[in-house]
């Protein structure tokens, strides 16, 4: 610990309290509005936590201002847990989840952006916490942690490390070569898409607190709705489903080409190789299982909630295969039908989609497309290599030639991730789920979905299961939301080391 920079991550710390207390209080207006009991809670929630913010900061406030790869580390795993623990203070105080595993649970899957829930009837909440609920996805959708690295340069940090351990995925793109105004951008493209999206909504028919609500955890790719049914509560109101579905799809692709795609230069835009992917991965499969349910499914379950199809079975399909598969492919969780009562050829197909994710650089979780690309090109270059093994064949991504370093590390990301989804399968079985649910429940956590097949299907959700089987559950969500290696490598004893 003594090569450990211990005040500067204390003092960062007390600064993600703070401003995460900031975010509570915006949400005790929506309670006095409605006046429900539950604003002293959040009130009470949001004072406490930038007060413990604000001394943790105070106090280390002088630190030394080297900042290195170790702390970097550090700070996002510890600010990921500051943020699940402060977070949980809202449902605790105002006794909207009394129960500390239950908060625990709702909060990490909101900061996770994964959207699993343990409610039963979400409509009956008070409206200040549902607006909270959707704020942690929101925050930590794009990462509070890349918020702070746009005003750390006033402290005299510098942010790039902490930056390369936050931005998902493997590459490391970068709009602007001052990381702090990268940051900046991220940050406004989200808040504008963000708006778009609410203004859009509630045109549509959505009420103002249903709109921000959902535009929230759209961007986000997180899924938390504001009500029972999800998105199948507007079925009956399919320019809704259409809209949350393109946004869905804007927020599963890197966000650098959404910059810049708004700054006109769109032939950028399809330049790239995993945005071709990721594209046409959607088109082909929402056709193929739009195909699959009108061809091959009792119309009568297209969807699990009976409300009428004004634009005929087709376009009904049509609009619940591309929800689905956008839902599901940016891991954002929100559901307009239940596929699991499709046949079992397209629950199987939702069901791979579990492993492969959207864009990096995009707010999805999930494996990426880009390391499924890569994988697969290696392997083709192995087959090569087989036949000409004098030969150099480079293996490329958008023309340029992948350094072995990279092969490597998404070789092992991808094993590391197949390992710990058996493992936490077989764990979840132990602790009382039968075999389909365990499967569906480690698939769901480890790429922050949501709903997942067995007993927490798209109908169903996580709160029968137990307090041990929620607490590897929420585990999960936070190393599949941080990449794996960003937590567990603090797990090594090597980290720990002195050099």
């Amino acid at each position: 610990m003594k090569n450990i920079n211990i005040k500067i991550i204390i003092s960062f710390l007390g600064l993600t309290s703070m401003l995460n207390g900031v975010f509570m209080l915006i949400a005790v207006p929506f309670s006095m509005y409605h006046n429900e009991p539950a604003q002293k809670g959040i009130l009470l929630a949001g004072l406490t936590t930038i007060f413990f913010g604000f001394l943790l900061w105070f106090f280390n406030r002088n630190a030394p201002k080297n900042l290195q790869k170790k702390e970097g580390y550090l700070i996002v795993t510890l600010g990921w847990l500051m943020l699940t623990f402060t977070g949980t203070l809202p449902y605790l105080f105002s006794g909207a989840i009394p129960n500390f595993t239950n908060a625990v649970f709702e909060t990490i899957s909101g900061y996770s952006t994964t959207g699993s829930s343990i409610l039963t009837n979400i409509e009956s909440m008070p409206k200040g916490i549902l607006f909270w609920r959707s704020a942690t996805h929101w925050i930590g959708g794009m990462g509070i942690i890349v918020l702070t690295v746009a005003i750390l340069p006033l402290l005299g940090i510098g942010g790039m490390q902490l930056f390369m351990a936050e931005a998902p995925g493997p590459s490391a793109d970068k709009m602007h070569p001052r990381i702090t105004e990268t940051a900046k951008r991220l940050w406004l493209i989200y808040f504008l898409l963000t708006f778009t999206e609410f203004f859009l909504l509630k045109i549509a028919g959505m009420t103002w607190f249903d709109a921000i609500n959902h535009a929230m955890a759209t961007l986000s790719t997180g899924g938390f709705s504001t009500k029972n049914a999800s998105i199948a509560h507007w079925n009956g109101t399919p320019v809704i489903q259409y809209i949350i579905t393109i946004f869905m799809f804007i927020a599963g692709a890197n966000f650098v080409l959404t910059y810049f795609a708004l700054k006109g230069k769109i032939r950028k835009v399809f330049q790239s190789e995993e945005f071709k992917y990721y594209f046409f991965g959607v088109l082909t499969l929402t056709i193929l299982i739009t195909i699959v349910i009108v061809n091959f499914q009792d119309s009568n379950l297209v969807s699990s909630i009976n409300h009428p199809k004004p634009w005929g079975e087709t376009e009904s399909a049509f609009r619940h295969a591309a929800f689905q598969v956008t839902s599901i492919l940016t891991t954002t969780g929100f559901v307009s039908a239940d596929f699991t009562m499709w046949n079992s050829f397209a629950t199987m197909l939702m069901f791979s989609l579990f492993f492969i994710g959207s864009s990096a650089g995009s707010t999805s979780g999930g494996v990426k497309i880009v390391r499924h690309i890569i994988m697969i090109k290696n392997s083709l270059f192995e087959f090569k290599k087989l036949l000409h093994p004098n030969a150099i064949i480079p293996v490329r991504y958008d023309g340029t030639g992948v350094p072995k370093n990279i092969i490597y590390n998404i070789l092992a990301f991808f094993v590391l991730y197949m390992g710990i989804f058996i493992t936490s399968s077989i764990l979840l079985t132990f602790f009382g789920l039968d075999f389909e649910s365990a499967f569906g429940a480690a698939a769901s956590s480890l790429g922050n979905i949501g709903p997942a097949i067995g007993s927490v299907s798209p109908v169903d959700n996580f709160a029968h299961l137990s307090i041990g089987a929620k607490w590897i559950c929420a585990f999960l969500m936070l190393i599949g939301r941080l990449e794996l290696f960003t937590v567990l490598i603090l797990l090594t004893p090597f980290f720990w080391k002195k050099h």
